[in-house]
């Protein structure tokens, strides 16, 4: 890390560590925020969005049968930004438990999964806070590569930032050393259940910032700082429903995302992140909203489809089949509590119809999707009109 890279007034927060490097020691995250017209433009568009957002999860008769879908498209996003290569299909196969070529990469994307859901489930009891956030980093890296990176415990060894082989010496960023962790992370959980006048999301910007510059562990840092991301919107009751998911913008913005966390550091400059994660915010909530009109006429369309079948397997797999999204025969069987024959035959009367199709090619461990449904999660991220701010002279 060169001291050339930034700005006079950061070099008070660059100190050399007892093993003679460079590292970045970050201020307290800030109690204010310097609100421009521009920012405050943003900031009012996310909030519409997510507004719109909240009520689209409001008025639905079963919110599960978005909530699992948008996480799962969540889990695959997220990994994919750190280098994992699943698809949603193969997310599914895993769960599944067919059997595939690389199945690290699947197995990754379901810990993530399974940390989310158990962050939501658990926040009523247990807020964001250090003992959440160490159960779900072990939940992260159970299993996986990074299961001999301490998982569940910040880290006692130094890590930096940059290409793979790089030296500390010539990395992008180093973060504070093990021996200043408590200090910077007692004040980013104080910040987090402090009160004060700084808008609900701008204080997400920051939460999230500020633990990517503290980077407390070993490996993961950028999951669990994007899986926290939801989790505080839903305990500062943002969402009615747990709908909203931000990697997608972030994967396809890979670089400015970067970039914007960078300037903080190097600058001393926040508000491209802020305004970087207000228009994600802007964005996905729109996204999800139309998604969410998607799949319910996609519901509808299924219901119509089946509307003369006089199997009660069959009309009891639709809203499974939007919570799990696969089935087996042996699944079917004993989540309706038939025999493999019915399974089997109510799971026919799907693919007769178009609603489910088998992706496995394989005569047994058959595993069937509802392709329509996957098609809607794997489109390419909504992009809302370009708005323009008072100032600004181009698209925002």
């Amino acid at each position: 890390m060169k001291r050339e890279a930034f700005d006079e007034s950061q070099l008070k927060h660059l100190r050399q560590t007892r093993e003679g490097h460079l590292a970045y020691f970050p201020p307290h995250v800030p109690r204010s925020v310097p609100v421009s017209s521009e920012l405050l433009f943003d900031l009012s568009a996310a909030d519409r969005a997510l507004g719109e957002l909240s009520g689209v999860g409001k008025r639905l008769r079963n919110p599960q049968m978005l909530i699992r879908p948008y996480l799962h498209r969540e889990a695959v996003l997220s990994s994919r930004i750190e280098g994992t290569q699943s698809s949603l299909s193969d997310l599914l196969l895993f769960e599944a438990d067919a059997e595939l070529p690389d199945a690290d990469d699947a197995r990754e994307v379901v810990n993530y999964v399974r940390a989310l859901e158990s962050g939501i489930r658990r926040l009523p009891s247990l807020p964001i806070s250090h003992r959440l956030v160490l159960s779900l980093h072990r939940l992260l890296l159970q299993g996986v590569r990074g299961e001999n990176k301490r998982p569940g415990e910040f880290r006692t060894s130094q890590n930096w930032i940059g290409a793979r082989g790089t030296p500390i010496e010539d990395a992008d960023f180093v973060p504070p050393p093990p021996e200043a962790l408590a200090d910077a992370l007692d004040d980013w959980e104080r910040y987090i259940h402090e009160a004060d006048n700084v808008p609900p999301l701008l204080r997400c910007a920051l939460v999230h910032y500020q633990f990517e510059t503290i980077h407390p562990f070993i490996d993961g840092n950028g999951r669990i700082g994007r899986l926290l991301m939801p989790l505080f919107l839903i305990e500062r009751g943002c969402l009615s429903q747990p709908l909203l998911y931000l990697s997608a913008y972030f994967e396809s913005n890979r670089s400015d995302y970067y970039t914007a966390l960078s300037l903080g550091r190097l600058k001393g400059d926040l508000d491209p992140w802020l305004r970087l994660f207000l228009k994600a915010v802007e964005t996905q909530s729109r996204d999800a909203s139309a998604r969410a009109d998607e799949i319910t006429k996609l519901e509808a369309s299924y219901r119509e489809r089946i509307k003369r079948s006089r199997s009660r397997v069959t009309h009891g797999m639709i809203d499974d089949l939007f919570m799990s999204m696969f089935v087996t025969a042996a699944r079917v069987a004993t989540r309706q509590k038939v025999t493999a024959v019915s399974a089997r035959a109510a799971i026919s009367e799907l693919v007769g119809v178009d609603i489910l199709r088998e992706i496995t090619g394989k005569n047994y461990g058959r595993v069937y999707v509802p392709p329509e449904l996957l098609a809607i999660l794997d489109r390419p991220a909504f992009r809302p009109a370009p708005t323009r701010s008072p100032r600004s002279q181009g698209p925002s």
